[in-house]
């Protein structure tokens, strides 16, 4: 039975674990795939014994807007990766970085990414991380674009994502005087 909209990791990880094999997907109808129930069987695939669970806090730092829209500087983060052109043996291990809010990058490396790539594609980089738009708003006055935008590649680790990519992120965002975060996770 093909299977392609699954990565061969997570058929090789349920085969191995004897989990029920994805059932096939019928064009015809809208499917749903339970993303939280995919990750926790692949990680529990791979040995992990702590289910994984999505990211909940009772207490978030989230504020209304202190200031006008049209007055408030704006920047996007991405769990987008940036792209590399050398050897993938040789890329650089995932962490925060930064790109210039004026002149972006024209794609990002998503491919490293869980989504269903038989429906979609992340060719339109404002499919998934509307900077050209934000560029728009900026230049009728409706928005001030930060300087820089933002990305933090998924690690599916809220410790590591809390800890450290968040502090970091949150400085950069300091550094520019953002005053507005638009979250664009893939």
């Amino acid at each position: 039975m093909a299977l392609p909209w699954l990565a061969s990791s997570y058929i090789l990880a349920a085969k191995e674990a004897n989990m029920e094999p994805p059932r096939p997907v019928n064009p015809a109808y809208r499917t749903f795939v339970s993303y939280i129930d995919k990750s926790r069987e692949f990680y529990a695939a791979q040995g992990f014994t702590e289910p994984y669970r999505w990211a909940c806090f009772a207490d978030v730092p989230f504020t209304p807007l202190a200031k006008p829209l049209r007055s408030a500087v704006v920047t996007l983060i991405t769990t987008a990766s940036p792209e590399w052109d050398g050897p993938a043996a040789e890329r650089p291990p995932n962490g925060v970085y930064s790109m210039d809010g004026a002149d972006p990058p024209a794609r990002l490396f998503t491919d490293n990414r869980f989504w269903d790539k038989q429906a979609t594609h992340t060719e339109d980089l404002d499919s998934y991380f509307p900077i050209h738009r934000l560029q728009e708003l900026a230049a009728e006055g409706e928005l001030i674009l930060a300087p820089r935008c933002h990305g933090v590649p998924t690690e599916y680790s809220q410790r590591l994502t809390m800890e450290v990519d968040a502090p970091e992120v949150l400085s950069r965002c300091r550094e520019d005087k953002v005053d507005a975060a638009i979250l664009v996770p893939l």
